[in-house]
């Protein structure tokens, strides 16, 4: 495996780790506020994050290389309004989407056909969740500051 790429997608896995606990954290204040809906989905995104953290060190080992996992960076534990958290979470993939831009273009770069092309997977992915991520923001500044649509909101999310 090219020690380029390997080198950066262990930093990927370390951002996806970061991304878990970042979720996590959201996950547990919302529980401490009484948004068990809005909780329950920032687990589900725990999950996810961790998921890919793993398909990462699948494709490493399968390609022979080294998974380097390295500590993860402490997370915020205080947060805002449903509304402030959410639209931190479409930032946050944001960046998650730049830096897997930037793996692809490394990719490319070193001509690592096969790392670009699992690589897709993870850019179709971070299209699926930025839309998502606008779309609950785009609602809650619908709800604004109207309780009952808060907690409407926060049952829905809680079926994901």
């Amino acid at each position: 495996m090219n020690k380029k790429v390997e080198k950066a997608l262990n930093a990927q896995i370390n951002a996806e780790i970061w991304s878990a606990y970042l979720y996590l954290s959201m996950s547990t204040h919302f529980a401490s506020e009484g948004f068990n809906g809005f909780s329950g989905w920032m687990k589900k995104q725990y999950g996810e994050e961790m998921e890919h953290a793993f398909r990462f060190m699948d494709y490493i080992v399968d390609r022979g290389g080294k998974v380097a996992l390295a500590p993860v960076a402490e997370v915020p534990v205080k947060f805002g309004s449903p509304l402030e958290i959410f639209e931190q979470t479409l930032e946050h993939e944001k960046v998650v989407t730049d830096n897997i831009h930037k793996l692809v273009d490394l990719a490319r770069s070193e001509e690592d056909k096969a790392t670009e092309s699992m690589l897709k997977w993870y850019v179709d992915e971070q299209v699926e969740e930025e839309a998502t991520a606008s779309g609950i923001v785009d609602k809650l500044k619908l709800i604004d500051k109207n309780i009952s649509g808060l907690f409407y909101m926060d049952s829905q999310l809680g079926v994901r």
